[in-house]
């Protein structure tokens, strides 16, 4: 999986611009949490051979908080961790959080 970091809200905004042309993906991450890990490590495994025409952020939420808040106001989606967020037209169409994220049904969503 070919991970870009979510690290600025002016990133934030480009993502959601960009998301007129292409699907967005946003992963948002506790690097302190054994549950975000197993869940991240389980995602990216299920992944393989997913398609290639999306980018897919990764957000260390502990790290960029502002990043974490500003995503649930735009988007107005509750936060959680993990959870995985997919972005149309600036728009959350789907989203998941713990044992719920799957590659599979991010796959349904992109359809």
């Amino acid at each position: 999986m070919n991970w870009k970091t979510l690290t600025s809200l002016s990133q934030l905004d480009d993502i959601l611009a960009t998301s007129s042309e292409r699907p967005q993906v946003i992963f948002k991450h506790s690097t302190r949490c054994h549950i975000s890990r197993a869940v991240k490590s389980n995602f990216v495994n299920e992944w393989s051979g997913g398609p290639d025409d999306i980018d897919v952020f990764y957000l260390d939420l502990l790290e960029h908080r502002d990043v974490s808040n500003a995503i649930m106001n735009k988007l107005n989606v509750r936060h959680e961790s993990p959870q995985i967020i997919l972005i149309k037209n600036g728009k959350a169409v789907y989203h998941d959080s713990h044992n719920a994220i799957e590659a599979g049904a991010l796959r349904d969503a992109l359809a």
